[in-house]
């Protein structure tokens, strides 16, 4: 793992964040595997319910170069007398597109970075209604401040943020399509199997008679074969749960996933010999669509959350699991 990892691990670590001290789950240890730019706010919830976050990324999330050229190509100034016969060869402005789908905040920062370097706005101040959809909690960045940078008319833009906070939900509220393009700027991951989320969004959208055009945004990369370390060194220093145990694991992508299976290999261990040095160890997924990840990897899930518009659903769905078992 890289210096620069570990120094902003120990920063997360040992952030000082108010906790709620509850007695009976004071010692517990929670092991989380989100990358750095969710890190310290799912830590700090963990911290609110009086447990100790244990933060084990194993995926890094970064723009690239080639990410940002990506995303440059649909962001050249609009041409206000479109040529009935384009050229194929120039750039595609954002003009040719009726929505943009954002499936995760990652997105939403590469796109918003991206635009720091636009020449101007993409979009012309009239013209027919141009929809930006988010997930949950990831719209806080839509702000004017975002918006004013794609169009200047904020009238023309509208944002929609779906009811159930799953790509399925963002495709079920955009509606039919009837021919459209929507832009989709997802990862390209890297040293990981991408996860099915991506080429199922994209195929709903073509089914819902959008033409779906992904672009690069960001990377998603594993974060080596040392991320695993810590739950490794746990695992094997005889410990169980509690401090200097494990109590729970919480998983927020299905990459997360395969990263953490993927470190415990180069370890010479698998997820069957984590559970058996910790049968009781709780299995936590950000939604059903993470779960339905770990699943698919091989990892059996104990909690899902209900309400995933935001971590608050994950955390507190893990305290009714053990409230439950102290009630019983």
């Amino acid at each position: 793992m890289v210096v620069g990892m570990k120094s902003s691990i120990m920063a997360i670590q040992n952030t000082q964040y108010p906790t709620v001290h509850n007695h009976s789950a004071a010692r517990r240890s929670i092991a989380f595997t989100t990358p750095e730019n969710y890190a310290a706010r799912l830590s700090h919830l963990l911290r609110l319910k009086g447990w100790a976050p244990l933060w084990c990324p194993t995926v890094l999330v970064q723009t690239t170069p080639h990410t940002k050229s990506s995303l440059l190509l649909h962001l050249s100034p609009p041409n206000p007398n479109p040529n009935p016969n384009p050229n194929p060869n120039n750039k595609p402005s954002l003009e040719s597109y009726s929505a943009i789908a954002f499936t995760s905040r990652n997105g939403i920062s590469a796109f918003s970075e991206a635009l720091e370097d636009a020449v101007e706005p993409p979009l012309l101040q009239y013209g027919d209604v141009f929809t930006i959809s988010a997930l949950g909690k990831d719209s806080e960045l839509l702000n004017d401040a975002f918006i004013e940078r794609i169009c200047e008319n904020r009238k023309r833009i509208r944002v929609l943020v779906p009811k159930i906070s799953t790509p399925g939900g963002i495709v079920e509220e955009l509606g039919f399509g009837g021919g459209r393009r929507v832009l989709c700027p997802v990862p390209v991951v890297v040293g990981l199997e991408e996860p099915l989320v991506v080429p199922n969004f994209l195929r709903e959208l073509e089914s819902n008679g959008w033409v779906a055009v992904r672009v690069d945004a960001y990377e998603t990369r594993w974060a080596g074969r040392e991320c695993a370390g810590e739950v490794v060194a746990r695992a094997l220093g005889g410990r169980g749960g509690g401090e200097g145990g494990l109590d729970a694991v919480v998983f927020t992508s299905s990459a997360e996933v395969e990263g953490m299976l993927k470190s415990l290999g180069e370890y010479g261990l698998d997820w069957g010999r984590v559970k058996g040095k910790w049968p009781e160890l709780v299995v936590a997924a950000h939604g059903p669509v993470t779960a339905a990840g770990a699943e698919r990897l091989g990892v059996g899930v104990d909690v899902v959350s209900e309400r995933f518009a935001s971590f608050e659903g994950v955390v507190d769905a893990l305290a009714l699991r053990w409230n439950k078992a102290l009630e019983c």
